[in-house]
């Protein structure tokens, strides 16, 4: 049996003078004739990444417009992680991809959750590819399926991509951040929606934070805050770009003595990979004092993420490929200059020049971080739209919106 995620609650009418009274107006009206409706999310994992942290604040706030909303999250042992690791990296187009010891260990885990799969659901929504095989092993449990990819499929590897197509197609629905993630053969399929994901203004990751507060808490972790301070909040994963980051801030250290370098991550339980690459990470720092390799196991979580984000000159997102980038639209809420790679969903975040700046490299990163940090004022005034342009697009009652529209979509 799948594992449901115990969730606290949380009330729209909490988020209206920050997403204006006509946006939770319209949700309540979508979600009128779908009260009582049955909404399963089913994802890999209950923490570590994007995906989770949307679920926890979309699924209750679902609840408190009447909809009956749960989530479980599916059982699976490390040689199938490792598999949907290798998997994750081969769909964003990473030569080597899964044998066929590897999709036969996908096939049964698959296979076992789906007859796991408890309850009769109206909608079951199915969270990227690790679950995906759910509706066809359990499609008599849901009457509508929404398959939603969070990762960037654009330019695939095209064997896996071959393999899941089929499972994709059978859905009733799929959902993607951009419309150039949607893989050709699917992109014509009527059931394509194009939704991208967004962020909690008030989860303690992104509640506001005087700036005592957040000196206080990057103080603990030996952060001199007094000195500039860039910081990255990512997974430890070689799409993420760590090993460029110290790249970066190495350049920057060199006109800037003075500066530091957070990198702060999440291990997750479905990113066996995560751990080899934080190692790769950490021995890349060469015992730098001034670079900081944080993750949860050292006590760093969403309050502490804040304090890192709060207290930055500048926030780094310096992916080579990313499906959206939450990281990004957490800093650009916060207020903080961002520079970031100009891949996958972050350009929908910044504009060039005016909310942030867009990077293709170490160097280039460099010269921005430079840039921002000789000049408060570009600062300031970067900070300034890029967190009105993510108040506006990207905060979670907008997400729920577009989610209610869809399943009354589903519904009629």
């Amino acid at each position: 049996m799948l594992q449901e995620v115990s969730l606290g609650r949380k009330s729209l009418a909490d988020y209206t003078h920050i997403a204006g009274r006509e946006t939770i107006e319209r949700i309540r009206e979508l979600a009128e004739p779908m009260k009582g409706h049955r909404v399963l999310h089913v994802s890999a994992t209950a923490f570590g990444g994007g995906v989770s942290e949307i679920l926890y604040t979309i699924v209750p706030l679902m609840r408190d417009a009447g909809i009956d909303a749960h989530w479980h999250v599916i059982f699976g042992r490390e040689e199938f992680f490792n598999a949907t690791k290798l998997l994750h990296n081969s769909l964003q187009g990473a030569e080597e991809t899964l044998s066929e010891e590897q999709w036969e260990v996908f096939d049964e885990i698959n296979a076992v959750n789906a007859e796991g799969l408890e309850g009769e659901w109206d909608t079951v929504i199915v969270h990227d590819p690790q679950p995906i095989g759910l509706r066809r092993g359990a499609r008599d449990k849901g009457r509508n399926w929404v398959w939603r990819c969070h990762i960037d499929l654009s330019e695939p590897n095209p064997e896996p991509i071959d393999r899941l197509q089929p499972l994709i197609e059978e859905y009733d629905a799929t959902v993607w951040h951009l419309p150039v993630y949607v893989p050709q053969g699917i992109d014509g399929h009527n059931g394509v929606k194009i939704i991208p994901p967004a962020i909690d203004p008030l989860s303690p990751k992104n509640m506001a934070f005087s700036p005592d507060d957040a000196a206080f808490v990057c103080r603990q972790f030996g952060i001199d805050v007094d000195r500039p301070l860039l910081t990255q909040v990512s997974r430890f994963d070689p799409w993420k770009d760590p090993i460029g980051v110290i790249d970066a801030y190495r350049l920057v250290h060199e006109e800037m003595p003075d500066v530091q370098l957070a990198l702060v991550g999440s291990m997750a339980t479905d990113d066996p990979e995560g751990w080899e690459f934080f190692q790769r990470t950490f021995e890349y720092a060469d015992g730098d004092d001034d670079i900081k390799i944080l993750n949860n196991l050292n006590n760093v979580g969403a309050i502490e993420v804040n304090a890192f984000q709060s207290q930055s000159d500048v926030c780094l997102q310096k992916s080579i490929r990313e499906g959206f980038g939450l990281t990004v639209t957490e800093a650009l809420w916060k207020g903080r200059p961002t520079v970031a790679g100009n891949v996958g969903g972050i350009p929908l975040q910044i504009v060039d020049g005016e909310g942030g700046f867009l990077v293709d490299s170490a160097e280039e990163c460099a010269r921005r971080c430079l840039e921002i940090l000789a000049d408060p004022e570009l600062g300031k005034r970067l900070g300034r739209a890029g967190k009105e342009h993510a108040r506006k697009e990207f905060l979670s009652p907008r997400l729920l919106r577009d989610w209610m529209e869809l399943l009354v979509e589903l519904g009629t």
